[in-house]
């Protein structure tokens, strides 16, 4: 009997924290509080819950490219998280030979989110996004100034600001949960626009899901992710 009543206090537990059984038996490392980290291989995974109005969200890895996030946030508008794993690069863009990254996601198809890799340049002046799929209402800071299909992919580019630094949205044209990213030719596009110099610094390569609403708990999984530099 006593053993029953531990399962079952055990369980509800889990439901509380967003994790089914199987998801906390499995992963390596979980946690349910808003700014959690988790380093691995290089790499750190982080929960990243910011925004106003947020629910619960519980994030979950067995490594760098194997985790993933449940979230309950509401539908009042504004992005309340971005749970990511990131790897630092420190170099300037000119010193970089090459910088690919693979990615593959399960999403939910409910609930508004972006599945997008978030570039930090110059210590924060700048910042790229490359979103891969997006689902309910999102969209990109700033007015589409460009088409171009760049890196392996076909992207809307936007170029706004969020008061604090410059942000480069690329939007791809078409909604895609896995594949290969040339990020060092994303930047040498940029390069080439004038909007930062070949001398930047590019900082850390972020990869998750910008979760806007996720009302009644959704899951979000990353299957894989890495990033390659030389």
């Amino acid at each position: 009997m006593r053993s029953s009543r531990l399962v079952i206090v055990c369980v509800a537990v889990l439901a509380t924290l967003g994790l089914t059984a199987t998801t906390a038996n499995a992963a390596v490392w979980g946690s349910a509080e808003n700014f959690a980290t988790w380093s691995e291989g290089g790499y750190t995974v982080r929960d990243n819950v910011w925004g106003s109005g947020v629910g619960p969200q519980t994030v979950w890895a067995n490594s760098h490219a194997d985790w993933g996030v449940w979230a309950d946030h509401p539908d009042t508008g504004g992005v309340k998280s971005y749970p990511h794993s990131a790897r630092a690069i420190d170099s300037p863009v000119s010193a970089l030979e090459s910088l690919n990254s693979e990615f593959d996601v399960t999403v939910p198809d409910a609930g508004s989110y972006a599945t997008a890799y978030d570039i930090w340049v110059d210590d924060h002046d700048y910042e790229i996004m490359l979103w891969l799929n997006q689902h309910g209402a999102v969209g990109p800071l700033g007015p589409r100034v460009a088409t171009v299909d760049v890196g392996g992919h076909p992207w809307e580019v936007h170029r706004g600001s969020n008061g604090h630094n410059e942000v480069f949205s690329f939007v791809r044209q078409e909604d895609t949960t896995t594949g290969t990213v040339d990020i060092k030719s994303v930047m040498s596009w940029i390069v080439r626009q004038d909007w930062f110099s070949a001398d930047a610094t590019v900082g850390e390569v972020q990869f998750g899901f910008e979760i806007t609403s996720s009302s009644g708990g959704m899951d979000f999984v990353s299957n894989e992710y890495s990033v390659a530099v030389n």
